[in-house]
């Protein structure tokens, strides 16, 4: 009797001992489950960039050393063209709060076109607020001017393309055009124009992407950090008011159904082109949200950029 409950006892031990070691073990692989998603979801953001034969590659090139934060770019040229090429600079977008340069690709239009080009990583809201981004931009562009001899580009022909936020940088930063208020280190370098902007779905006022009558988003609030009540400031980090006769030809496209930027702030941007006499183009994309156009537009929206940039003769092809 004795020895019968001492092993119902000691079963009943291994049972439990058994147990705990089962349940490790669900943890551990669990654990490992959930790494190896997250590094395929990683892997899938990350866009290799296939560029031509013949073509070169500086990774992840630094631009500027602010404290501990280095920013890079990715700059692919041709060397070996038989004369400068142009280049496009491309800016992620992500509210300015988010996004990285190695999930950036589609780069193959510009290829074909004898394009060279720079993909730009910047200072994200978390770790600097306006105008940061567009001081990065900026300094991107201007020390591949300062390179332009060694990349073979042609530093008076410079395209600055980017989606949302992105656009935004873009527009900023070649509406700039030459006014060096946001150059930092770069003050002094000269000789380059931006030739063209590419604008997709990009924030125009910023002030009215955070307290507008229309789509309002936080982003822009705290991209603004301790300016965000500050209109006067908001208005010197918004594309629109830097709108000019001798502005570059700027391509806006946008989608009428856009949810996150709103589509009337392209619509305004356009209008403020025509009023001054500056050269631009306007598409608007039916039922369009925001950066999510059907394959069919987006190979008409590519045809559409090709189309632009050769009548404003900037290819070399």
């Amino acid at each position: 009797m004795f020895k019968c409950a001492t092993q119902q006892v000691s079963h009943s031990y291994s049972s439990a001992d058994n147990l705990i070691i089962m349940k490790k073990i669900f943890v551990v692989l669990f654990l490992l489950l959930a790494v190896n998603l997250f590094a395929q979801q990683d892997t899938a953001a990350v866009k290799k960039v296939k560029y031509p034969v013949g073509y070169e590659a500086k990774i992840d090139a630094v631009y500027i050393e602010i404290n501990d934060w280095k920013g890079r770019e990715d700059i692919y040229y041709n060397p070996m063209a038989s004369k400068p090429t142009p280049v496009v600079f491309n800016i992620h977008g992500g509210g300015w709060n988010h996004g990285e340069k190695e999930t950036q690709g589609g780069f193959t239009p510009f290829f074909k076109l004898g394009f060279a080009v720079a993909n730009i990583e910047y200072r994200l809201t978390g770790q600097a607020t306006a105008p940061a981004a567009i001081e990065d931009v900026r300094a991107a562009i201007l020390y591949v001017v300062k390179n332009a001899k060694e990349l073979n580009i042609d530093p008076n022909k410079i395209v600055v393309m980017g989606g949302s936020a992105g656009g935004h940088l873009a527009l900023m930063a070649g509406l700039l055009q030459n006014d060096n208020q946001f150059d930092g280190a770069y003050k002094k370098v000269k000789g380059y124009t931006i030739a063209a902007i590419i604008d997709k779905y990009g924030i125009t006022d910023v002030w009215d992407w955070a307290y507008g009558k229309n789509i309002t988003s936080k982003s822009a609030t705290n991209w603004l950090g301790a300016k965000a009540k500050d209109s006067i400031f908001a208005k010197s980090v918004s594309p629109i008011y830097y709108v000019k006769k001798t502005s570059p030809p700027t391509f806006i496209v946008h989608g009428d159904a856009d949810p996150v930027v709103p589509f009337q702030q392209s619509i305004n941007l356009k209008k403020k082109f025509d009023e001054v006499g500056a050269v631009s183009q306007f598409t608007s994309v039916p039922g369009g949200v925001h950066g999510k156009f059907t394959k069919e537009q987006n190979d008409e929206l590519t045809k559409s950029i090709d189309a632009f940039l050769k009548s404003i003769n900037i290819p070399n092809n």
